[in-house]
């Protein structure tokens, strides 16, 4: 049950979120009455919806790729007798390990190249699914980007009459003014999607450009806290490692072939493995 919870819950907030935008452009928007039935006003709905839903496909996609896809060393063939440098022993698994590799004691598995484990998706980030996790953090954050320039007509709508204590407690505590009776349930749910769609937005994006980083780095969450980068590629060879062979187009749909040009045993070292002193 608390496994699946997150999960639960970041669907139920995905799919509320995309019905109260759809809500503001097709009902709502524009806010001008003169502007609602021309034929601009047709086009740009359906313009913002397909933007829309084009987003919502691919978050829920490579959200399913990502949890299907299993980074562990399940079923991989680790190496046979001689062991290269970096190579350590599981005692959990009973195995040895390659390097990048660790054990996680929520999947219960050594993974390779491990990440992180996310518990948003209840998985861990490794290296067969890293590209769907940076793929959903960055339709994410677009999808939060754009909800929240569309929720401007919320905020307008409720700071309307100034910034009074009513309007400010609205927007900072909405569900105790839904149960004190101070506001009804419409304005409530427009104001905490509202809210979500902002601390949601900031949240994705300090995740994304983190990785983005980390990325750029030819590192790993666990390895960004040494300053060392053994295994960095440059830029287009990082970019080439972890998306595929198709890492310039393969964001774009998570149905894009992109091979990935490792086994996520073996690594190009090109720089020193002792801890720097």
């Amino acid at each position: 049950m608390c496994h699946y919870l997150p999960v639960v819950l970041n669907t139920f907030l995905v799919f509320s979120i995309t019905g109260e935008v759809s809500y503001l452009v097709s009902v709502e928007a524009p806010l001008e009455p003169d502007q609602k039935k021309t034929q601009w006003s047709s086009r740009w709905k359906l313009i913002h919806l397909l933007a829309q839903y084009f987003m919502l496909g691919n978050i829920c996609w490579n959200a399913l790729l990502f949890m299907k896809t299993s980074p562990s060393i399940k079923g991989v063939f680790l190496g046979g007798e001689v062991l290269g440098q970096g190579w350590r022993y599981c005692y959990t698994c009973e195995t040895h390990t390659p390097p990048r590799c660790s054990h996680c004691y929520d999947c219960k598995v050594c993974v390779l190249r491990r990440d992180h484990h996310c518990v948003f998706f209840g998985q861990c980030v490794g290296f067969r699914n890293y590209r769907y996790f940076l793929s959903c953090l960055f339709f994410m954050w677009s999808g939060l980007l754009y909800a929240t320039l569309m929720n401007a007509e919320v905020f307008i709508v409720i700071l309307k009459e100034g910034v009074t204590v009513h309007s400010i407690l609205l927007l900072l505590i909405p569900w105790i003014m839904l149960v004190s009776g101070q506001v009804s349930a419409r304005a409530f749910a427009f104001a905490f999607i509202a809210d979500t769609c902002v601390v949601g937005f900031l949240l994705v994006s300090s995740f994304f450009f983190f990785h983005l980083y980390l990325l750029f780095r030819g590192q790993t969450t666990r390895e960004w806290y040494s300053s060392r980068r053994p295994y960095s590629l440059g830029l287009f060879g990082n970019l080439h490692h972890t998306l595929g062979l198709r890492w310039y187009i393969c964001w774009l749909c998570p149905l894009i072939p992109s091979p990935l040009p490792g086994d996520g045993i073996n690594f190009q070292v090109t720089g020193s493995l002792e801890p720097s002193r």
